[in-house]
This record gives C-alpha cells, sequence and structure tokens, in this order.
C-alpha cells in the first residue's frame, strides 16, 4: 500500500473510536444471559459500526445522509429493544442515539420529530403486549427523559453552532480586513516607487531642458545659414529639429508625471466629461465603434472634470488601439452608494497575466513605442481623487478596466 494512501487511512482512524468500540463492547457483556444471542448481538454490533462510521463517509454528510444515519439507527435500536425484552429492555436507551443525532444536526423541528418517531417506536412495543401494563409510569418516565435529553442537546448544539457562525465571521472579516491590509500596504509601495521615481525624473527632466534647447536653436540656426544647395545638410538639420520636438513633448510628459497634481474639485457631471473623451477617441480611432452604457440619473458631484477627462480619455485610446479594426468597445456607468463606477470594456487581444500587477507601474510597456507613463498618469489622478482602478484581463478576450470614484467629496478649489 503507498504511503499515503497508508497515512490517509490513519489519519480517519479517531480516538473517539476506540472509546466507542469499548463502550459498545461493555453493552454486549452486561447483556443478561438469556439475551446473549445473534439476534441480540447483530443490532448492537450494527449500532456501534454506525456510530463509528458516521463522521468518515463524506458522501453521506448531506441533510439526506443525516436523516439516513438517523434513521437507521432508530432502526437498529428499535431491534436491540425488541430482541432484549421490549417495553421492559434496559437498552431503551438505545433510542437516545437517534434523538440526540437529530438534536445535534437537524436543529429543533428534527429533534422534535425524531423525538416523536422514537417514542412512538417504543410505545408499539404495547401492540405485542397481552394485559393491563403495571408499569406505565415507568415508561411514561423513559419517555420523558428520552423528550429532555433530546431538548438538552439541541439546545447546546444551537449554542455551538452560534458560536461557530460568529467565529465562521470573525474569520471572514480577519481575512478581508487582511486583504485590505495587504492592497494599502501595496499601494503605499507603489506611492513611495512613485514618489521615488518622481523625484527623479523631475530633476532628469529639467536638467535636459537646456541642452534640448540649445540643439534646438542651433539645428534651426544651421538650416537658415546652410546653403541651399546643401540638401543634405538641410534635411540633417530639419531631422535634429524634429526630435528634439519629439524628446521634449517627453520630458513634458515625465514632468506631468513627476509634478504634484492639484486638483480642483468642482461640480460636474460625470457623463459629459465621458462624452468629451469618447468624442475625442472616436477621432483617432474612426475604425472602432465606441457603445456607451450610461446608468441614468447619475447626479452630478465633485470631481476634477479636465483631469478626470484625461483619464477616460486614456483608458478609452488604450481600448481602441487593443482592438482589431472593426471592433467595439463599451463605455459604462453605474452607482453602488456613494460610489461611481466607470467600466471601459474592450474584446482586444488582453493583457499576459505576468504583466497584470506591473501596468499601473511608470515606464512599464508592452508597446513598441510606449513610454509607461500613460496608465501611471492614469492611476495617480484616480488615486488623488480618492478612488481607485481595477483592471480585469484575459488573453484572447480582452480587458475590462473599472474606475471608482467617491461621490460625496466635497467640492473646492486648488491648492494654492
Amino acid at each position: 500500500m503507498p504511503t499515503d494512501t497508508r497515512f490517509r487511512w490513519l489519519r480517519l482512524v479517531r480516538p473517539q473510536d476506540f472509546v466507542w468500540l469499548l463502550l459498545f463492547a461493555a453493552l454486549a457483556v452486561t447483556l443478561p444471559p438469556e439475551y446473549r444471542d445473534k439476534f441480540s448481538i447483530a443490532p448492537l454490533a450494527a449500532l456501534a459500526i454506525v456510530q463509528v462510521l458516521e463522521p468518515k463517509i463524506p458522501a453521506l454528510a448531506s441533510t439526506r445522509g443525516r436523516i439516513f444515519w438517523i434513521v437507521l439507527k432508530l432502526a437498529l435500536g428499535y431491534l436491540l429493544i425488541g430482541f432484549t425484552g421490549s417495553l421492559e429492555s434496559r437498552y431503551w436507551l438505545a433510542l437516545l442515539f437517534p434523538v440526540v443525532t437529530a438534536a445535534t444536526v437537524l436543529g429543533a423541528i428534527g429533534t422534535l420529530a425524531f423525538t416523536l418517531a422514537a417514542s412512538g417506536a417504543y410505545l408499539s412495543f404495547l401492540l405485542f403486549r397481552s394485559g393491563f401494563l403495571a408499569e406505565w409510569d415507568v415508561v411514561a418516565l423513559r419517555l420523558v427523559f428520552l423528550a429532555t435529553v433530546g431538548n438538552l442537546a439541541n439546545t447546546l448544539a444551537d449554542d455551538l453552532r452560534v458560536q461557530t457562525r460568529k467565529s465562521r465571521r470573525a474569520a471572514e472579516q480577519l481575512a478581508e480586513a487582511n486583504a485590505q491590509l495587504r492592497q494599502a500596504e501595496e499601494a503605499v509601495r507603489r506611492s513611495d516607487r512613485l514618489a521615488a521615481l518622481g523625484q527623479l525624473t523631475a530633476g532628469l527632466a529639467h536638467e535636459l531642458r537646456n541642452p534640448l534647447g540649445t540643439i534646438k536653436t542651433s539645428a534651426e540656426m544651421l538650416h537658415r545659414t546652410v546653403s541651399a544647395e546643401n540638401d543634405v545638410a538641410r534635411e540633417m538639420a530639419g531631422f535634429i529639429s524634429s526630435e528634439v520636438d519629439r524628446t521634449n513633448s517627453l520630458v513634458t510628459r515625465f514632468l506631468q508625471f513627476a509634478r504634484p497634481l492639484q486638483l480642483r474639485l468642482e461640480t460636474a457631471d460625470l457623463a459629459q466629461a465621458l462624452d468629451r473623451a469618447v468624442a475625442m477617441v472616436e477621432q483617432e480611432a474612426p475604425g472602432i465603434a465606441i457603445y456607451k452604457n450610461y446608468e441614468p440619473g447619475i447626479p452630478p458631484f465633485a470631481f476634477d472634470a479636465e483631469l478626470m477627462e484625461r483619464v477616460f480619455y486614456n483608458l478609452a485610446l488604450n481600448a481602441a488601439q487593443a482592438t482589431a479594426a472593426g471592433g467595439a468597445i463599451t463605455v459604462k456607468t453605474r452607482t453602488s452608494g456613494s460610489v461611481a463606477e466607470i467600466a471601459i470594456i474592450d474584446r482586444g487581444a488582453g493583457i499576459d497575466p505576468r504583466h497584470v500587477d506591473s501596468i499601473f507601474n511608470p515606464f512599464f510597456t508592452s508597446k513598441p513605442q510606449g513610454v509607461g507613463l500613460g496608465l501611471a498618469i492614469v492611476s495617480t489622478i484616480v488615486d488623488e481623487h480618492g478612488g481607485k482602478i481595477t483592471v480585469e484581463s484575459e488573453l484572447g478576450k480582452g480587458s475590462v478596466f473599472r474606475v471608482f470614484l467617491p461621490m460625496d467629496r466635497a467640492a473646492r478649489p486648488p491648492a494654492a
């Protein structure tokens, strides 16, 4: 037998199993001599086997399975009592097995039902008795004790179930708090990285501006002073000037990323900001259809319309660039409490799962001509609004970027 299989069987054996077997062996030893036959031993042994096997068969752990075990215990207890003296049997306590089991797993209704079933089974032995029952008070006392034990077991089981639910809720809340803490720690780490990169970028960009200006001026002077016949020199001067313009544009983007944002929180209409962003994307990507699915009745709330329009434009443009010609993207809004959710959905190639956690980091890009600042700036703007941005993506099926904005922030002018 393989080692894993042997250990699996060992894990199924519990200390309680040996206790049960010892207790049932003691019951067998205490059988009166006149009842020590196979008819009495068989139901007692079967009851011991059922009691040990019950928690070991997962397939019978459902409500129906538990009812099956209880009914089986009731039947075996009934047979044991019947073979050991019926009403006068000292083993009438075997009826406690189904009653207590029902109390622990089925609740108050199940306890009542099986208490009545066990009482009815015990009273059914009256049908096999002739003459007057002199010990009717003993029979009544046994039924009362049966119901009392069942009710007590159900009360204790209910208390245990309440505590279990509380513990489960506490564990779920703890897991949720841990997840939020991990997200917060990741946000802090990302903010620290952004701050360090921002300072580096700002210093580098300022240092580049001066030599770029000198190169630009020199290229323009060269273009004006070189003779008209020297086409190669004039063309090279034009190349230098255009590349300087492109580099200067890149430096401007670096500065935009590094410069602290000054939000202008003014009451604005979310749909209008989205419409303006979508209109610009439609001009740049005419082959892509953009569908709008706005939740009606979203009231105006405080946000920086200019900066958020830039966020929506970047996300929608990225979605359009990821979508094949003739395809479509969807811009959707909805509210949940005091939070507005904006979803931009494309059906493009999707994002490699290895890159999902890095796409909001500065200078990370999968585009050949990309710089990797677009989504970093988008994330910074959303963070400054007290919001959150998430992405869901699957290779070959597309991506969904969701922006969550709080709607309960007060409008205020930009910081001085």
